[in-house]
Order: C-alpha cells, then sequence, then structure tokens
C-alpha cells in the first residue's frame, strides 16, 4: 500500500489531554521568558540604586507649637 498524498497533509486527531498538555506547556514557557527578561531588565537598575550613597536626609523633628484654649 503506498501513501498518498492526502495523508501526509491530513494531521492525525490528538485528544483534548494532549491539547491541554501542550497549551500548558506552551503557556508556561511564555510566562518564564516573561519572567526572565523582567528580573533581567530591573537587575541592573536596582544593582545601580543600592550602591549608590543615600543622599536623602533624616527628617528633623522640630518642636511642637503649644496649643492655646480659650
Amino acid at each position: 500500500m503506498t501513501a498518498t498524498r492526502p495523508d501526509f497533509l491530513k494531521p492525525a486527531k490528538r485528544s483534548a489531554d494532549a491539547k491541554v498538555a501542550q497549551t500548558n506547556a506552551t503557556a508556561r514557557t511564555i510566562l518564564d521568558a516573561e519572567a526572565t527578561a523582567r528580573h533581567k531588565k530591573t537587575r541592573d537598575p536596582r544593582a545601580l540604586r543600592l550602591a549608590q550613597p543615600s543622599l536623602a536626609q533624616p527628617p528633623v523633628e522640630t518642636p511642637r507649637k503649644k496649643s492655646i484654649r480659650k
């Protein structure tokens, strides 16, 4: 029996579980790639920011004014 052209073009049917598994695997791959890219994007600026000396001065507390009761 020889293979005909329509046999090659027609894919075999897959079960619903196989479709769900492939979709989940693809989605997890995409999410992992996005998380890795986000981590790389924030890693360098965060390290530079933390390496700089703090320029912010601690707030100076001013003495409170006494309220006048009438």
